[in-house]
């Protein structure tokens, strides 16, 4: 029998790292929020790698930190080790990774969010939602608790009629054999959304005093690690080190011998799994020239004997699994403590979501994460973000935020779910961004962090450090543009960096484009007269030696925005455009794009059909205007 249990502004449904982003978010803009999960213990959960960040996931961590969101700052707390990427590159591609204690990790989170003062936790399984007219009304669990909302937020994961798959057994199951949320499916398929069928995998957890580490090649954090969260000074000493191994021979063979006992190829997976995060037996299969792959032994924590086996995921039998691992040097001997795994889910098309993240079919729900057909705990904590913050703007009577393609990793994210869709789980990746030059790991708090505190997620005191920061980076350029040097000022310091020397006085900013001079060649020279933080020093460098190309792309996204901002109405009837081809029709007709801009990223929609849209758009404009 139900009962009403509670009345909330917003309900977040799942406690994973989009569910935690979009709870902090929306009780932080002042909601009264109400947080509801099958398993208490399991917040912030890692059921895959131990780890945060990597080529454009970084790239998103700084930016859900930028607007106020919680993923970094709670890494930084917890890490066990930190490594810069990419550095022998641009800092386009820059990206900051950390390995996490996955159990410190969920443990400060979840007392994070039972000290959030509108936040309230509850243990339940969602099982229905309320749906009048259209609207979002609450949610009923299983014991039949009704809560009552304006706004809904669902974040279940992989726990939709989670199936787990190793080898020959199959058992419904959420990640690591966690209670599956089954009758939530059908819920939202009888809402009107359509659903497909996604996978993922994890590889085995070994014993960390079964590996002989003398065969493998130690991979350590960095000396003075960089942190996700601008709040962070101090970093955590004594960090653990990860090792590298390979696969050997003897790995392919047992592999190759035992695929008609892989699920894979056996035809037991139903669901499409992550292209660009495949399973040892689908690399063995789809790259069989390679003799060998490798492999990442990653310590889970500092109080934890576990360590993840990186780049081992299978769903072989668990026979296999063991017979693979030993094959493996370094690891011959080693005894494994959990089984790797598949794991079958239900996502939502996410096609049906608007760029808020808020479905077409019903008013006041969200979805956020790998139910959005997504992989990967960052850009499930993006998403959320968003989801709460659109969530907590909807009830408080706000306009939807929408981030577009040229400010965040988070834009091109949800940009691409709800304009192009996906047919496997969706990664972002640092190639899927034309404007990657603007959306570097440095400027993140430039490009969002007055979004942040506009929305009232960035404190004053915080913001007070940005600005700060933002006017001495700015009075340091103009420094270095009217500060000149004589040529015997400069001639030593040339020569060593194997610069021309000049004949007659240069300024400092001339000097710095150079590709051979750094700042620290210039502060050398002549100190700033107000000392700057590192930080402040290589924002000075990038913006001063990538002048040339931001200004370029900047000129690109002038062109973008006049595309965005040339809005369409929702309830436009495509069929009444006539001239526009029918693929375009129907593409534009499920879509439902809220902008020319979107309209044009839209796959089978052309430049020819954007053209006759344009002009139908403006005799429509006409006539409604002229209605009054």
């Amino acid at each position: 029998m139900s009962y009403t249990a509670g009345e909330y502004d917003v309900i977040v449904v799942g406690a994973g790292h989009a569910g935690v982003e979009a709870a902090l978010a929306s009780a932080r803009m002042g909601c009264e929020t109400l947080m509801i999960t099958i398993n208490l213990d399991m917040i912030a959960f890692m059921p895959c790698n131990p780890s945060i960040g990597g080529p454009a996931k970084g790239h998103v961590v700084r930016e859900i930190d930028a607007l106020g969101g919680e993923m970094g700052r709670n890494i930084d707390k917890t890490y066990i080790q930190m490594r810069m990427l990419n550095t022998g590159k641009g800092p386009a591609v820059h990206a900051l990774r950390a390995q996490a204690d996955k159990f410190l990790y969920q443990h400060t989170m979840k007392q994070t969010l039972e000290n959030e003062p509108k936040l309230t936790l509850r243990q339940g399984l969602v099982e229905e939602l309320i749906v009048e007219d259209g609207v979002i009304k609450g949610v009923v669990t299983k014991t039949g608790a009704r809560y009552m909302a304006k706004a809904v937020v669902v974040t279940t994961g992989t726990y939709l009629r989670g199936k787990i798959i190793m080898g020959e057994l199959m058992y419904e199951s959420g990640p690591n054999n966690q209670q599956p949320a089954v009758k939530l499916s059908q819920s939202l398929r009888d809402l009107g959304l359509e659903l497909v069928r996604f996978k993922t995998g994890t590889p085995p957890r070994v014993h960390k005093d079964t590996i002989d580490f003398s065969k493998t090649e130690i991979q350590p954090g960095d000396e003075k690690p960089k942190f996700f969260s601008y709040e962070t000074t101090d970093a955590i000493p004594n960090q653990l080190p990860c090792w590298l191994t390979y696969t050997s021979e003897e790995t392919h063979k047992i592999i190759n011998d035992n695929l008609h006992r892989a699920p894979m190829f056996s035809g037991a997976i139903e669901g499409t799994g992550p292209r660009y995060c495949p399973s040892i037996e689908d690399k063995i299969v789809r790259f069989s020239d390679k003799p060998k792959h490798q492999i990442f032994l990653e310590p889970e924590g500092r109080n934890t004997s576990e360590y993840y086996v990186q780049g081992l995921s299978t769903s072989m039998p668990e026979d296999v699994q063991l017979g693979i691992l030993r094959s493996v040097p370094g690891l011959e001997k080693v005894e494994m403590m959990r089984t790797g795994y598949a794991i079958e889910y239900d996502a939502v098309v996410p096609t049906q979501l608007k760029p808020s993240l808020e479905t077409k079919v019903v008013e006041g729900l969200f979805t956020a994460g790998q139910i959005n057909g997504t992989s990967g705990y960052e850009e499930a904590a993006g998403q959320g973000i968003m989801a709460g913050i659109n969530a907590a703007r909807k009830v408080l009577g706000e306009e939807a935020l929408v981030l577009d393609r040229s400010q965040a990793y988070i834009g091109v994210l949800i940009d691409d779910l709800v304009t192009k869709g996906t047919n496997e789980p969706y990664r972002l990746l640092t190639s899927r961004a034309e404007y990657r030059l603007l959306l570097r790991h440095d400027n993140a708090d430039l490009r969002l962090t007055p979004i942040g505190h506009e929305i009232g997620l960035i404190q004053e005191q915080r913001y007070a450090r940005f600005l700060d920061k933002v006017r001495r980076v700015e009075e340091e350029i103009e420094r270095l543009k009217t500060t000149k040097v004589k040529p015997t000022e400069v001639k030593d310091m040339l020569a060593a960096v194997g610069s021309a020397e000049v004949n007659n006085a240069v300024d400092l900013i001339s000097l710095l484009r150079r590709p051979e001079v750094t700042y620290a060649h210039i502060h050398a020279i002549s100190p700033a007269p107000n000392e700057l933080t590192e930080e402040m020093m290589e924002q000075v460098e990038i913006q001063v030696k990538y002048a040339g190309y931001i200004e370029k792309q900047l000129a690109q996204v002038d062109r973008l925005r006049k595309m965005e901002k040339k809005k369409i109405p929702y309830d436009i009837v495509y069929d009444d455009v006539h001239g526009i081809a029918t693929e375009a029709k129907q593409k534009l007709s499920k879509i439902r794009p809220i902008s020319i801009g979107q309209a044009s990223r839209i796959s089978g929609v052309t430049p020819a059909d954007i053209s006759i849209l344009l002009v139908y758009l403006e005799h429509y404009n006409k006539v409604v205007a002229a209605r009054g």
